[in-house]
């Protein structure tokens, strides 16, 4: 008996295995992508320098937390997207890191929606990668049939 998720109809086949890799490969480089830009990886100048900037978007996400913990929080979210974007490429504990991403992108969109308001985590599609995410982890290709 297959354990709980979804469950393509039949054993999985070519389009449903190329859907399950798009999607950790589309997120896991989106989670990479968002790491480099903190670190200046994208326009050429790689430092830490650049990771300020990242603190003051963490303050204003995290508009209803104390200031002391922005630091921690934005190193803990760095740490967590990074590991999430290395797994997620490499197909690494697919269920449990889909998982993971999922409910970290739900949290980052409901902290943009209370201190940025609604608007812009709909706009960047937060709540749309979390739920695809979601998805991912929940999906399981049927067992292969056994013969009695």
């Amino acid at each position: 008996m297959a354990g709980p998720g979804i469950t393509s109809g039949s054993r999985i086949g070519p389009v449903e295995r190329a859907a399950v890799v798009y999607a950790r490969v589309a997120l896991g480089t989106a989670f990479l992508s968002a790491v480099a830009g903190r670190f200046g990886l994208w326009n050429g100048t790689v430092g830490l320098d650049h990771f300020s900037g990242f603190l003051q978007y963490t303050a204003e996400v995290l508009a209803f937390m104390p200031a002391f913990t922005i630091p921690f929080l934005a190193w803990a979210a760095t740490v967590a997207e990074l590991s999430l974007g290395i797994a997620l490429v490499l197909g690494l504990w697919t269920r449990w890191v889909a998982l993971g991403a999922a409910l970290l992108l739900a949290m980052f969109g409901t902290a943009m929606a209370i201190s940025l308001g609604p608007k812009s985590p709909l706009d960047y599609s937060v709540f749309s990668a979390s739920a695809g995410a979601l998805l991912l982890a929940l999906f399981q290709p049927r067992p292969p049939a056994t013969r009695p």
